[in-house]
């Protein structure tokens, strides 16, 4: 898989950009009690044996890096970033509709089982969910960045939690905007974490509300935001009969890629969700989002920042929670 790196021209950036990251680091209350290298003496390996799981993986499936991706933007939103999305049973947030096309738990819990082997009782399965998905963006072109660890796993997950705290393709701008101020997220994280629908696919229900089904049993076009011919080979992809199996790529371009292109796919009216192309519709992000789509040196600073806010959601640290020996069942 190709990689991509930050442009000589952003590099004069990359200073002042990871100064502001050590601030935020050192003065963010949600950091209080997480380190880098937080595993440094009690499992030096940690971090490779998740990187080493994760390229594995996707060698073989190129799919993860996005079920990794949007795995930790659902894990971190409900019940904050302690791996409360992998509990299994009956009433849980992983039994929720919402949550039921989630995707890459398997990587999760292959990487814990190596770490529980040469470190049992160590490393949090909610840390292994931030690193999985910091490296799955890694692997994909996407920036390389170190993110504090020391995160602990809660006992609480309710699938009644869900719904209120996820964002919905359908979402408005103020809605979604209503979702990540209380997550602590201001309006320019929502625009760039958008930017992780640069990997990933969908079901066809998740972009179904911007078609109707016309006396002749075809999908015609109502959004007048979609570019047509998108719309067109949407409708082909994903038929009024098609099976709820079927997926689209998020990204038409370079699906298989963590770049700016989702950005230029906005611009160019081509955003698969509701909730992407309100983005550039709306005067208060339009020109972040033509900012992004022409500077890719731009987009992977900003995700930087914004992927170690996302990943500080309400973190359990210190007594809180526990170390599960399984990601998915409490210690009992």
């Amino acid at each position: 898989m190709e990689t991509t790196s930050v442009p000589f021209s952003a590099r004069p950036h990359l200073c002042s950009f990871l100064a502001l990251v050590l601030l935020y680091v050192v003065s963010s209350p949600c950091f209080a009690s997480l380190f880098f290298d937080f595993y440094g003496a009690s499992c030096p390996a940690a971090e490779l044996i998740v990187s080493n799981k994760v390229r594995s993986a996707s060698s073989s499936d190129p799919t993860i890096p996005g079920k990794l991706v949007r795995l930790v933007f659902h894990d971190c939103f409900v019940e904050g970033c302690d791996a409360s999305v992998l509990l299994q049973g009956n009433g849980t947030e992983r039994s929720d509709p919402g949550n039921r096309s989630l995707g890459g738990f398997q990587v999760i819990d292959s990487a814990k089982r190596n770490l529980e082997i040469f470190c049992p009782g160590t490393v949090s399965c909610a840390d292994v969910v931030a690193l999985a998905a910091r490296d799955a963006v890694a692997i994909s072109g996407g920036p390389q960045l170190q993110i504090p660890t020391g995160r602990r796993d809660g006992r609480v997950s309710a699938a009644a939690n869900v719904r209120p705290n996820i964002i919905d393709t359908t979402f408005t701008m103020n809605e979604m905007i209503s979702i990540f101020t209380a997550k602590g997220l201001s309006l320019e994280d929502l625009v760039v974490l958008s930017g992780a629908h640069t990997i990933g696919s969908a079901h066809c229900s998740a972009f179904r509300d911007r078609f109707q089904e016309n006396s002749k049993g075809k999908l015609t076009l109502i959004d007048s935001s979609l570019d047509k011919n998108y719309a067109n080979e949407l409708t082909q992809r994903c038929p009024v009969d098609a099976s709820d199996s079927v997926t689209v790529v998020n990204d038409p371009e370079t699906s298989l890629s963590f770049d700016n292109q989702y950005y230029r796919n906005l611009v160019a009216h081509k955003g698969l969700f509701q909730s992407d192309s309100v983005l550039l519709d709306d005067n208060r992000t339009r020109n972040l989002v033509e900012d992004l789509a022409n500077d890719q040196g731009r987009f992977f600073e900003s995700w930087s920042q914004s992927f170690l806010k996302l990943t500080s959601i309400g973190v359990k640290t210190g007594e809180e929670g526990e170390i599960r020996q399984s990601c998915s069942m409490t210690n009992g």
